[in-house]
């Protein structure tokens, strides 16, 4: 049974009013553990799992979500951002213990037919579920991320910098880099600014609490021998095996991201393309298009025979 939610502050309630709760990690590593999770919709409408990235939280998804009244939204905080616990170590921050976290939310709120959304690190990880369930999994929505694994991966200068010693802890943990200059990869410079730049920075208030976006900068692939590695494979493998509906939406000025649509495609060459002109965080921006490549999704698999 989920827990009640935790409080939001006053300038962010208005923001996020969703039906919220907490689910108690049941097994694994992280046993005890709270993800704090937005469940908003008709619990027997066809459920949407949407997966953020770094460094990002659930409000991400808070537009989309306004957008998809006929759906049941389930929008987890990975653990250690947003307000999922906190994991006390850089190196707990793996892609086997965020994926098989995502994988018991869906399996305790017994969510079938599910349509996965993931962006940024949220595409691997919801990867990592599809992998684990694939039997609940009826469609897929990629946006803004990276699912196929390059055999020899370098990651970009971002990730790349994340990965020099005592600079890196500093600005990231010390100065609260990236979720200070979200904005700063947008299509639309204004798109993060205000209450909603500061909604962002809100979970990430402390030293302690600023592990999680270092991590997963890490958790990109330097190498071929990289600890990740094993587990993106196996999330790749899913992918190109996937065979129900799926969609790609894409924010091209994404200086991250925006050029990794070309691997996606050949990933999943039957998926429609929906190409805009946003940044990293395209929820922001184009909340319409993603919402859009959700409904069409449920469309092709209810008109899929059975």
């Amino acid at each position: 049974m989920p827990l009640p939610p935790p409080p939001l502050p006053a300038f962010l309630a208005p923001l996020l009013p969703y039906r919220r709760a907490v689910h108690v990690l049941q097994s694994g590593p992280d046993t005890g553990r709270r993800i704090h999770l937005v469940d908003q919709g008709d619990p027997a409408a066809r459920p949407v799992v949407m997966l953020h990235g770094n460094p990002t939280w659930s409000f991400l998804w808070r537009k989309v979500i306004t957008l998809l009244p006929g759906f049941r939204c389930v929008a987890p905080d990975l653990l250690g951002l947003g307000l999922s616990d906190r994991l006390p170590r850089i190196a707990d921050h793996t892609v086997d213990r965020h994926g098989a976290a995502m994988a018991e939310v869906v399996e305790a709120l017994d969510l079938r037919g599910v349509i996965l959304v993931g962006q940024d690190w949220g595409g691997p990880i919801a990867a990592q579920v599809g992998a684990r369930l694939p039997e609940r999994i009826a469609g897929l929505v990629l946006a803004n991320t990276a699912v196929t694994v390059p055999a020899h991966p370098k990651g970009t200068l971002f990730h790349r910098f994340a990965r020099i010693p005592v600079v890196s802890d500093l600005v990231f943990r010390g100065f609260g880099f990236p979720q200070n200059v979200l904005g700063s990869i947008q299509g639309d410079k204004r798109s993060i600014r205000g209450e909603v730049a500061r909604a962002y920075q809100w979970p990430l208030r402390t030293w302690r609490d600023r592990v999680a976006p270092l991590a997963l900068a890490r958790m990109v692939p330097s190498g071929p021998d990289h600890p990740s590695m094993p587990a993106l494979r196996r999330g790749a493998e899913w992918v190109l095996s996937f065979r129900g509906p799926a969609a790609l939406v894409w924010g091209m000025r994404d200086p991250i991201l925006g050029k990794a649509l070309r691997h996606l495609k050949r990933a999943l060459p039957d998926a429609p393309v929906t190409r805009t002109a946003a940044g990293h965080f395209l929820q922001e921006e184009v909340p319409q298009d993603v919402a859009a490549a959700v409904e069409d999704v449920a469309r092709r698999i209810s008109a899929a025979p059975e």
